[in-house]
């Protein structure tokens, strides 16, 4: 029995629609910063995520690959931000998880979707 890539690519797409909506949540409503601007803060955190977003829905393989990378940012800073802030650590661990499903996700799907095509 095989997993079908589309799976992986689904699983993928969670994880990248639950960390955008996580950080736009994170930052706006759940916890804001009161150290910089709300604006700011959503530029830094959800522009990385952006760049991607047009090849992974097209489901371009290059463009899944540079999702999995950068979900390896998010991966560091849910990490950190879990250790450092006993606060928001929830929302760190929700982070971690889903930058893992992103990566894994996009990183499978590559592997798999290779070889069907």
């Amino acid at each position: 029995m095989t997993i079908k890539p589309l799976y992986y690519y689904i699983t993928a797409l969670t994880g990248f629609f639950g960390l955008f909506a996580l950080l736009m949540l994170w930052h706006t409503v759940l916890a804001p910063s009161t150290k910089l601007p709300v604006a700011l803060v959503l530029l830094i955190t959800v522009t990385p995520l952006l760049l991607p977003m047009r090849g992974l829905l097209d489901r371009k393989l290059k463009s899944c690959a540079w999702a999995a990378y950068v979900s390896l940012i998010y991966f560091v800073h849910g990490s950190a931000e879990a250790y450092i802030n006993a606060d928001e650590r929830f929302y760190a661990a929700l982070e971690i998880m889903l930058s893992l499903m992103l990566f894994l996700g996009a990183t499978l799907y590559i592997r798999f979707a290779k070889h069907t095509s």
